[in-house]
């Protein structure tokens, strides 16, 4: 059987489906000669998928190190059955095939910017080095990138683990940039409102808009810690409580706070904020959904139900220099620094 480049030689079941849809990969350590595999140093859970574990498992870390153990043996893959997302991997490169694009040399120390829903993986350590109880997991093992697969190589200024957090994110901010530029361009210059702003996408997102042009930016968080440390990294105007759960609280803080928004961008990891998201946005404006935790029908048929006339776009973690981007943010940016590296130090 010969290659392909975005890896229908690895699926094993259900045979026509591309690898994220696939219920089981071959993650055999022997490569094509087109694809990479990496030598595992550290999975990132994204936040939907560890948020279900853990409240399915109380906060168990032994059990949740189990289940990810076996979502990872059993599908060959890391994808949360519940939630269907991953997350993303960091590692260095062991193997470079012939043939493949990637632009990466054995050594190299890398982040994975594709799913690890469609990443062939195995582990060989029993996560030993994991208690269960945050979204980095210490890991060895090997993962398999195939020619379409993004990847980029590690900053050397920063902490590996610095890296794949901004990475595991670094669609957001992109895509709130270019969808911010898109109003300045047409001489509108937007509100945008970042439902989840203290969290990692979300003070992303705010920076970027603000860098492209945004006329007000509101933050918005659930609780009271979260708007004392938003507003302390000074990346919103305005910072507001709400529970974004709650649609008419949600629409109300955003008024308050100089919205409606133009742009929305929804960077929660909970269930439930469709509708809110919807009825805070203006007439003609935009909500960019940046959450495994969306339902998409949910959001559809609230704006239906709302009679809104908004565009919804579906944040796909992809845009052309992307992480690029995030990390110079990073760089540039003292106020999301500091709530990466406090997220880290509390994971």
């Amino acid at each position: 059987m010969s290659s392909d480049p975005v890896g229908l030689h690895r699926v094993i079941t259900p045979s026509g489906v591309l690898p994220q849809a696939a219920e089981k990969l071959d993650a055999r350590p022997e490569i094509w000669p087109d694809e990479v595999r990496i030598a595992v140093e550290r999975l990132n859970l994204d936040a939907a998928s560890y948020r279900q574990l853990a409240e399915a498992y109380g906060g168990d870390g032994t059990a949740i190190r189990r289940a990810v153990l076996d979502i990872v043996e059993a599908r060959g893959k890391m994808q949360n059955p519940v939630t269907g997302s991953g997350g993303m991997l960091v590692g260095v490169v062991d193997e470079v095939g012939p043939e493949s694009p990637l632009g990466v040399a054995p050594g190299d120390r890398v982040a994975t910017l594709v799913s690890l829903t469609l990443t062939p993986l195995r582990i060989t350590d029993g996560l030993e080095n994991w208690d269960g109880r945050g979204k980095q997991v210490p890991a060895h093992g090997h993962a398999i990138l195939f020619a379409r697969s993004i990847v980029a190589k590690l900053p050397d200024d920063l902490e590996p683990e610095l890296s794949l957090a901004v990475m595991d994110v670094c669609g957001a901010p992109a895509l709130t940039a270019r969808v911010v530029r898109q109003y300045v361009d047409k001489g509108i210059k937007p509100v945008v409102s970042v439902i989840g702003g203290a969290g990692k996408s979300g003070s992303l997102s705010l920076a970027a808009a603000r860098h492209a042009g945004a006329a007000r930016t509101i933050g918005i968080v659930p609780v009271r810690h979260e708007s004392e440390r938003l507003a302390a990294a000074a990346l919103a105007d305005t910072v507001a409580l709400a529970d974004a759960r709650d649609p008419v609280a949600l629409a109300a803080a955003v008024e308050q706070a100089g919205g409606p928004a133009d742009i929305t961008v929804v960077c929660v990891d909970v269930p439930g904020c469709e509708h809110g998201a919807v009825l805070s946005t203006a007439t003609g404006g935009t909500v960019i959904f940046f959450s495994m935790a969306t339902s998409f029908s949910a959001a559809a048929l609230g704006a239906e139900g709302l009679a809104a006339d908004v565009t919804m776009l579906v944040g796909n973690g992809y845009v052309p220099g992307h992480a690029e981007y995030a990390i110079e943010l990073l760089r540039t940016e003292a106020g999301v620094r500091e709530l990466f590296e406090s997220r880290l130090a509390e994971d």
